[in-house]
C-alpha cells in the first residue's frame, strides 16, 4: 500500500468509526504502530483528523472550505475516476437527456462519450467545451456566476435555469459521502445547485471514488435514499459496501 493510500484509508476509518486506536490501525494497514503515529501526526497537521490518547478521532467541527482548483482535482484519484466514468457511460442510451455536473469524473465522461443523439445539460464549462465538437450531441449550459476554481456556473441564475428542465439521468459527484449524514459539498453554492440536480431526474447516479466515503463536508446536498445508484472503485472498504447493500442502495464497483 502506498503512503497516500494509507493516509486515505486511515482518514476513512476514523471518519466511519468516530475514533480508532493506533494498535487497530497498525493491524488494518499492516505497518508498525510507530509508522501509524507518524501518519496521525501528519494527518492532524493537515486538519483531517485529531489525535487522541492512543489513537485518533474524527474532526467534528467542520468549517466551509474553498473548492479545490480544477487542475488539482484532475490528478487526484484520476485512474479511479476514469474507470467510474467508463462504467457510467454504459448507462447512457441514444436520445437520452442527461445532466452532467462540474466534477472531474463528469468531464471524463464527456471526453469518452461517443457521438450519438443525446441532449446534455451541464453547469460545467469544461464539459460543454469537451462536447462542442460532437455533431449529434446537443449541449445546454446553465449560465450563472462563474466559479473560477471549478470552472462551473453556480448561483441563483444557474439554479433557476435548471427549473426549466427535466432529464432522464443525472450524473454527479461530491466532496463527501457519509453513511448517516448523506452526501455533502465543501462549498454552499455548489451544494445548492447539486440539490437542484438531484430533484430533476428520473434516475440519480452518484459518481464517487472510494476516498469520498466516510467524509462529511460543510454543506449537505442529499440523503443517500435520494440516490438511485452509486458507482465507485474497488478500494471501498468491505464494511462500507456491506452497509450500503443493507440499505438496498444499488452500488457498482470498478
Amino acid at each position: 500500500m502506498l503512503v497516500a493510500e494509507r493516509y486515505e484509508k486511515i482518514v476513512q476509518l476514523v471518519s466511519e468509526r468516530g475514533s480508532i486506536r493506533v494498535s487497530e490501525l497498525s493491524e488494518l494497514c499492516q505497518v508498525t504502530e510507530e509508522t501509524i503515529r507518524r501518519d496521525l501526526d501528519r494527518l492532524e497537521q493537515a486538519g483531517r483528523l485529531r489525535r487522541s490518547h492512543g489513537g485518533a478521532v474524527s474532526v467534528k467541527d467542520q468549517v466551509q472550505q474553498p473548492e479545490t482548483p480544477y487542475t488539482e482535482r484532475e490528478i487526484i484519484h484520476a485512474e479511479e475516476k476514469k474507470r467510474i466514468a467508463e462504467e457510467a457511460i454504459k448507462r447512457i442510451q441514444p436520445k437520452d437527456r442527461i445532466l452532467l455536473d462540474a466534477s472531474t469524473t463528469a468531464w471524463y465522461m464527456a471526453s469518452m462519450l461517443p457521438d450519438f443523439p443525446l441532449t446534455v445539460l451541464t453547469n460545467s464549462i469544461k464539459v460543454a467545451m469537451e462536447l462542442s465538437s460532437r455533431e449529434k450531441i446537443e449541449v445546454i449550459s446553465t449560465g450563472g456566476i462563474l466559479a473560477q476554481r471549478s470552472l462551473s456556473f453556480v448561483g441563483p441564475l444557474a439554479e433557476r435555469s435548471l427549473d426549466a428542465y427535466h432529464v432522464d439521468k443525472v450524473f454527479f459527484s461530491c466532496k463527501g459521502v457519509h453513511l448517516e449524514r448523506g452526501i455533502s459539498e465543501s462549498n454552499e453554492l455548489q451544494a445548492r445547485i447539486k440539490q437542484k440536480m438531484t430533484g430533476m431526474a428520473d434516475e440519480v447516479i452518484l459518481l464517487a471514488d472510494s476516498s469520498k466515503f466516510g467524509i462529511q463536508a460543510f454543506t449537505h446536498v442529499a440523503d443517500l435514499h435520494q440516490v438511485n445508484a452509486i458507482i465507485t472503485d474497488s478500494r471501498i472498504s468491505k464494511d462500507t459496501l456491506e452497509q450500503l447493500n443493507e440499505r438496498n442502495i444499488a452500488i457498482t464497483t470498478v
